[in-house]
């Protein structure tokens, strides 16, 4: 039979890098050598052909008839346009068998004792024509199952095999209250699916274990590269994930990097858990050889990854903003979690460069962090905004310190990564009184992540005292502090700082907010109650009475009008003010009015020396702190005051 050559460089070795012994393979050069030299002498005469010799005619021969059946090159247009796996799978693995008694033959007649020029050229002929075969139906194969063979399915194959479980596990999770008909549609429809997809794997892996154990892997590697990568760009195209550099990330605005981030941070997971998960089960099953595997997923893969894995450190290379703090850690959070999973599937030497970029990014956005909360923590210290707020509510700088340390205690766990070896400054040790003594700190990252949010709090804590001092009005001062620590706590209480600071530092900052109202009270109403006599149970003079009221009137409406635009912006919090301000003037003055009541009742105009009951006291210290202005003096000012309300 006439010499197929494809003029690729000479004949390949037909045996795997696994054969037992060198003298079992045999090279396509070798036996090119041997149809090219002169014509082929007679056999010296034997007496009759060895058993094994006739056994192994006998394999040429009955290959010949089915590798010449699909010959691309001779046979009829069937052949060329048919698929040799989905005719017929018998005839498909009868094919196979055939290359197999081919490469045994081969070994035979290469062997000096065996030597035959003849059929072991025609058995290379045979093995070209069989390798163009299998080439293209390996070809076929792949690209008609790009659907069957997406990463998603095959990751979800490999966990399955993974779990030994069967179709039954999927009509375990179908929802139960689904209709049964359309369980067992989907059910089965699922099961096609993955039958045809497993059915091509097989096939595909088949043809790799032959085509490489014959010497032609480069042809499969080939192949494989060029189809499953496109695969994987489209897979990463169609998440988001594009090319970017670091010009063009520092100049995008924030809301469009904030999408960018977040789309990442999306499509990463799915990259990593699905696309090249699935690639690296594919690349595993259908490649027997370890040097394949590694060849085949690298190609595919490697430039994506890589840059996939390096926008988070483009995006931590970038200008610092505050805002920026919450999506450096979503991505330090994605890598972090990920890490495994990357360590593993991108575990072949060619791929240390991914795993890498990978521990590269981690570190910057680790380094980027730690400089945010550095810049973080001076901008606590260095606000110098003298101006007051109004009625001593809660400053500003409590709201926006405060909301952004709390939302940072959501990322605790990469947080204590972080800091773990980033202690303090020396000078900046903190009080013992911040620490709960209940608490587990034994963790170094956990030890170092509390004292980091307790140093904030106290930076900010120490900010506030500076800030009361401005307020020329002593006990709204005290008020100031007690709206804004009030804040502080409620906000630790409602955020994972609860679990970091302890209930004791909640506790004790609990009893400070009491102690500046108290300190308020005293301050605030000490001349209202001082104009009240010591003993209000005994009985008075008309004048001593009479100057007794003036000045109760005086006090109380003086209060009343200073602290009528003061606030309490907490709703408990006012009202515990406000109950103990009654229960400290009202029962006094109560026993003052019931005792001198009849000394006063022969007199004339006794409306404008009794203002108050008892009853419109307390209805005037209801209208306390909620920032209402009262201005003018009198009862009628209180009355307007208090109906307006």
């Amino acid at each position: 039979m006439k010499q197929t050559n494809r003029n690729k460089g000479g004949f390949r070795n037909i045996f795997s890098s696994h054969s037992t012994s060198p003298d079992n393979s045999i090279s396509r050069s070798s036996a090119h050598s041997i149809s090219s030299s002169s014509p082929p002498q007679s056999r010296p005469s034997t007496p009759l052909h060895t058993f094994s010799e006739s056994m192994m005619e006998e394999n040429i021969d009955n290959a010949e008839l089915l590798i010449t059946k699909w010959n691309l090159e001779t046979s009829t247009g069937f052949a060329a346009s048919s698929s040799l796996f989905y005719d017929d799978r018998k005839e498909a693995k009868d094919f196979i068998s055939c290359v197999k008694d081919l490469q045994r033959a081969m070994r035979f007649f290469i062997l000096p004792e065996n030597s035959n020029s003849v059929l072991l050229v025609k058995s290379q002929n045979l093995m070209e024509i069989a390798m163009k075969r299998l080439e293209k139906e390996f070809y076929q194969i792949l690209s008609a199952n790009r659907d069957r063979l997406d990463p998603e399915s095959i990751s979800g194959h490999g966990s399955e095999r993974s779990r030994g479980s069967t179709s039954d596990d999927y009509d375990e999770e179908v929802d139960q209250t689904s209709d049964e008909d359309e369980i067992q549609r989907v059910s089965n429809s699922i099961n096609e699916v993955e039958q045809v997809g497993t059915v091509a794997m097989n096939d595909l892996k088949m043809i790799s274990n032959c085509m490489i154990s014959s010497g032609y892997g480069k042809e499969i590697v080939s192949i494989y590269k060029i189809i499953r990568k496109s695969i994987v760009d489209e897979g990463l195209y169609k998440l988001g994930v594009e090319r970017l550099t670091a010009a063009q990330i520092n100049k995008m605005d924030w809301e469009l990097l904030d999408f960018k981030i977040k789309t990442w941070v999306y499509a990463v997971k799915i990259s990593v858990r699905t696309l090249f998960h699935g690639e690296r089960i594919l690349c595993d099953y259908v490649l027997t050889s370890e040097m394949s595997r590694e060849s085949c997923f690298t190609a595919i893969t490697k430039d994506s990854a890589l840059e996939l894995f390096q926008f988070p450190e483009l995006v931590a290379k970038g200008k610092k903003s505050p805002e920026k703090m919450f999506r450096i850690l979503d991505l330090y959070d994605a890598i972090s979690e990920l890490w495994p999973e990357i360590e593993s599937i991108f575990s072949y030497q060619s791929m240390s460069n991914v795993r890498a970029q990978a521990v590269s990014s981690l570190l910057k956005l680790g380094e980027t962090v730690r400089a945010m909360l550095t810049d973080f923590e001076a901008a606590i210290q260095k606000d110098s905004s003298k101006a007051l707020v109004p009625g001593g509510g809660i400053h500003p700088l409590t709201r926006y310190v405060m909301n952004y340390v709390s939302f940072l205690s959501d990322y605790t766990v990469s947080l204590s990564d972080i800091v773990a070896d980033w202690p303090l400054p020396e000078h900046t040790a903190l009080p013992e009184s911040f620490f709960d003594n209940s608490l587990d700190t034994d963790d170094e990252g956990t030890s170092s992540i509390v004292v980091r949010f307790a140093w904030l709090v106290l930076v900010l804590l120490c900010k506030l005292d500076g800030k009361a001092a401005l307020y020329k009005d002593v006990p709204l001062s005290y008020l100031f502090l007690a709206n804004n620590l009030n804040y502080v706590v409620s906000k630790v209480r409602g955020s994972n700082l609860r679990f970091l600071l302890g209930e004791e530092w909640i506790s004790k900052h609990e009893l400070k907010v009491k102690q500046y109202s108290i300190n308020y009270e005293r301050m605030g109403w000490s001349k209202v109650l001082s104009s009240l006599p010591t003993n209000p149970t005994a009985s008075m003079s008309l004048d001593a009475t009479k100057e007794c009221l003036s000045s109760f009137n005086t006090a109380f409406e003086t209060a009343y009008r200073t602290q009528s635009s003061w606030v309490v912006t907490d709703s408990k919090l006012r009202d515990e003010i406000k109950v103990s301000i009654c229960k400290k003037v009202v029962p006094v003055y109560q026993e003052f009015y019931d005792t001198n009541r009849a000394t006063l009742s022969g007199e004339r105009n006794v409306e404008a020396l009794v203002r108050y009951s008892p009853d419109d006291l307390m209805n005037y210290l209801s209208d306390l702190f909620y920032g209402i202005k009262v201005s003018g003096s009198g009862t009628s000012t209180a009355n307007s005051s208090r109906h307006s309300h």
